[in-house]
């Protein structure tokens, strides 16, 4: 393993560290200053993200890397492909963007992933998971089809390897190019440890007793080519680098050669490495054995917590207290619950256990919890065998990851009508993760797939009383959406009840206009419905609770007998929840105007969820202007009377 990490040295002045802020500035330090270079990187990211929060971990862990890959090759002309690009933080730095890391993940400030947009030297924006190789070699591909001699690496964590995409990459690579660079970041975590057979299979390769005898011969090796021309001592080199080999290894089988493991945070070594590979007429990986958290003690500590969090305190690392329970927690302590009481129940996640709150099932079931590794597609597979053995599986997926698996969706789960519970979690906008992680399209792809029930609630005593209905479900597959974080703090009860399956709830009933608020946007909805009261209006307020099945006659009730319509979906408009209500009501010939807030058809940008909402319209004020061009002007009862005082007067 690499030298064990050890706490970042407090030098004179932070201003005493040299600052590379473009990738000519890091060529023409000293090699002596690089390794000063990163004690100053991992420095400001330190203290930039205790702010704004981010990915501090994993950014800590490929600090060596990316000053190698800087020092070694041109971008943007040379191709960095960063898998899920979470890691790109010192690549940024490295590229123009050091004064401006303290605004990553903010509102109009640095993207926290690569972004095409962002910069020329982000030749690829990602935010998830396998998707570096497969990018990678289209660009080598391009490259050679154009004749140009650029470089392409693809850099991605050992969990991008238990991903299907890259491994139908790799099975590629040989048959496409013979110049292409693969750097297999090792540091064992994606945001939890890393399961199954792959994983097994490079912690193997890295506690080998060989790893120590391959380490040093490392040194001895590139002691020999240092300062001297790669291209005179090819045939030596070649020798030379058959002594980093590891024999009979997995990524052989793929045509590819491999070089490895080598410590990732050794700096000249990795230079020599990557400048011996960059010569090379063959597809190469370059397996490099790294920390996650490297130099913040509270990150190597913890590197579940630290892999991307809000701000926390430098000193110790210590985050704010958090309100109520978050519906991830609630769902996996909830599942857990049922589980105890159900031998039926299993739950499964794609590597997501702390996110979609599994590791509390885990606890108390510990025999029904699967963790399938970053493989969204096989996870919903699983999940349809189970079902078929008369199991009643709950596959936890994050809205936007889920995508990957829609073909399941509709093949195997929708036609064979499985019982599959399908959980959604961080449905909806997701903030600071920007529009690769937002939520927002779920209802859109799901809602038109025959045979599939699908709902949302408005808050937490809701969420489990759903819950129960899908474990009591079996006549075919449920899905559920729900957002990131708490919600309106509403105590679950003792006793979670049944829910009917496509009856809406109406909260109160009104004559002017029906506000239906779906999930998180009900309370968005109460404070519409106060502001249309607050001016006269009778206000009828639905939580519509379905999705699918749509509760038809509660919307034909109301456009039966109110001047306008308004659904309000944390979703995007088209194709929406709302869209839904316009479909039946034009199938049933009703006219009634309806309005629809939501987010608008451009992928939403990162930031803070309520400046986001004013900015695009998910407000009470927005929904309220919209549902008055359908209303009669309405005079309150103070006016009516001051005006009949006045009268009289």
């Amino acid at each position: 393993m690499p030298n064990s990490s050890e706490d970042i040295a407090e030098p004179d002045s932070a201003a005493a560290l040299p600052k590379a802020d473009s990738p000519e500035a890091v060529k023409a330090l000293p090699e002596s200053e690089l390794p000063r270079l990163a004690e100053n990187i991992r420095r400001t990211l330190i203290e930039s993200l205790a702010v704004t929060g981010g990915h501090l971990g994993p950014n800590l862990g490929v600090v060596e890397l990316c000053i190698a890959l800087h020092r070694v090759f041109e971008t943007p002309k040379d191709k960095f492909v960063f898998d899920v690009s979470h890691q790109g933080y010192v690549h940024k730095m490295l590229t123009g963007r050091w004064d401006r890391i303290h605004t990553i993940r903010q509102y109009e400030g640095l993207n926290g992933f690569l972004l095409r947009t962002e910069s020329d030297h982000d030749c690829y924006g990602a935010g998830h998971a396998g998707t570096a190789l497969s990018a990678a070699l289209g660009m080598a591909a391009a490259r050679d089809l154009k004749g140009t001699d650029e470089h392409v690496v693809a850099v991605a964590g050992d969990a991008a390897f238990t991903c299907g995409p890259t491994f139908e990459a790799l099975n590629n690579i040989a048959e496409t190019t013979k110049r292409f660079i693969v750097v297999l970041n090792d540091n064992e975590w994606s945001i939890d440890r890393n399961v199954g057979a792959i994983a097994k299979y490079f912690h193997a390769l890295q506690t080998s007793s060989t790893y120590e005898f391959l380490h040093e011969r490392a040194a001895e090796f590139i002691e020999k080519v240092a300062g001297k021309s790669l291209r005179s001592l090819a045939g030596r080199v070649e020798r030379g680098a058959k002594n980093l080999l590891f024999p009979n290894v997995l990524f052989e089988k793929f045509n590819l050669r491999y070089f490895g493991p080598i410590d990732g945070h050794d700096i000249p070594v990795l230079i020599r490495t990557l400048e011996f590979l960059k010569e090379q007429q063959d597809p190469v990986i370059l397996h490099i054995i790294t920390e996650k958290g490297r130099g913040y003690e509270p990150a190597t500590d913890d590197p579940m917590k630290f892999h991307g969090l809000g701000p926390y305190k430098t000193e110790t690392g210590e985050t704010p207290a958090g309100g109520g329970p978050t519906y991830s927690q609630i769902f996996g302590r909830t599942l857990g619950k049922f589980g105890k009481t159900d031998e039926k129940i299993v739950a499964i996640t794609a590597a997501m256990p702390t996110g979609t709150g599994l590791t509390e099932f885990q606890e108390q079931v510990p025999e029904r919890y699967f963790d399938v590794g970053i493989a969204e597609e096989h996870a919903t597979l699983f999940a349809c065998g189970l079902a078929t053995e008369g199991l009643r599986p709950f596959l936890a997926i994050y809205s936007t990851f889920f995508q990957r698996a829609y073909d399941m969706a509709v093949h195997d789960i929708g036609i064979q009508n499985l019982p599959v519970r399908l959980c959604m979690d961080r449905a909806g906008l997701s903030g600071d993760d920007g529009p690769t992680h937002h939520g927002l399209f779920d209802i859109g792809y799901m809602r038109h797939v025959p045979n599939w029930i699908f709902m949302q609630p408005k808050d937490e005593e809701e969420f489990v009383d759903m819950l129960w209905t899908m474990a009591n479900h079996d006549s075919g597959p449920s899905a559920i959406r729900y957002p990131r974080g708490a919600g309106m703090g509403a105590t679950p009860k003792a006793e979670p009840r049944l829910l009917e399956i496509g009856k809406a709830e109406v909260v109160q009933d009104g004559d002017d206009v029906a506000l239906f608020g779906l999930g998180t946007m009900f309370e968005v909805a109460l404070e519409a419905k106060a502001r249309l009261e607050a001016m006269g209006y009778s206000v009828a307020l639905v939580n519509p609770r379905w999705i699918k099945p749509l509760d038809t006659a509660c919307v034909e009730t109301y456009a039966g007998k109110c001047a306008v319509l308004c659904t309000l979906e944390d979703h995007a408009v088209m194709n929406g929840f709302g869209t839904a209500v316009i479909e039946h009501l034009n199938d049933k010939a009703l006219s009634v105007p309806v309005e629809r807030v939501g987010w608008p058809d451009v992928f939403i940008e990162h930031g803070k969820v309520d400046i986001l909402r004013e900015k695009h319209g998910l407000t009470a004020a927005a929904c309220v202007e919209k549902v008055l061009r359908h209303l009669p002007t309405k005079k309150t009862a103070a006016a009516s009377e001051r005006e009949t005082v006045a009268k009289a007067g």
